[in-house]
């Protein structure tokens, strides 16, 4: 006898899953409600926590990521501060490197076709990764968006040179070597002199 959800089961958490797109997409983590998503679903609330648990699982299922980064960043704030663009890399790496970074790729491959996906994976990266690590460095809230984007634009080009095009010798190299070059940089992104989002001269 074959095994698994019944075809109702499965057409309602399909469901769920494409107004949770549409929701946190438009309206980004914070602002979607899950009476909201399972109103433009046609389900009952409870529905979702049935299939998915918290409104963070939900937002998980809904972007296919292998990875929650925000049980790294509790690691990478784990230590002195004038380390953290070091370890930051360093668990960077190790987790694109494994088989789910493999999978990483794929989510990013579609996050660049679609608009939605692209909406999904910034609110995932501002929400999950970034604001956790600049709140835990008690970056102040007026630096916070500039630092952030600058640390995520070197990350986003690491991924794209090494795993995506895998421009070489980049793609290939050790980690303990990638760290080397870029630590420094990530470093001042957090804690260094950055100027701001205006012109410097001003």
């Amino acid at each position: 006898m074959t095994r698994g959800r019944r075809p109702g089961q499965a057409s309602s958490r399909d469901a769920v899953l494409r107004a949770a797109r549409e929701e946190f997409s438009r309206k980004g983590y914070d602002a979607a409600t899950v009476r909201a998503i399972a109103a433009q679903a046609g389900v009952d609330p409870s529905m979702i926590n049935h299939h998915f648990g918290t409104k963070e699982q939900l937002f998980m299922a809904a972007l296919e990521l292998p990875v929650d980064p925000k049980e790294h960043v509790l690691a990478i704030l784990d230590g002195p501060s004038n380390g953290i663009g070091e370890r930051l890399l360093t668990r960077f790496l190790t987790v694109w490197d494994s088989s789910a970074g493999k999978a990483g790729v794929a989510v990013l491959r579609t996050a660049m076709q679609h608009e939605w996906s692209a909406s999904l994976v910034r609110e995932f990266i501002v929400n999950r990764a970034i604001s956790p690590l600049l709140s835990g460095l008690g970056v102040p809230a007026d630096e916070a968006a500039w630092r952030g984007n600058l640390v995520a634009s070197q990350l986003s080009g690491l991924i794209l040179t090494r795993y995506l095009i895998k421009l070489e010798p980049l793609a290939s190299a050790p980690h303990a070597v990638v760290v080397h070059a870029l630590a420094p940089t990530i470093q001042r992104y957090l804690t260094g002199p950055v100027g701001t989002a205006h012109d410097p001269r001003e």
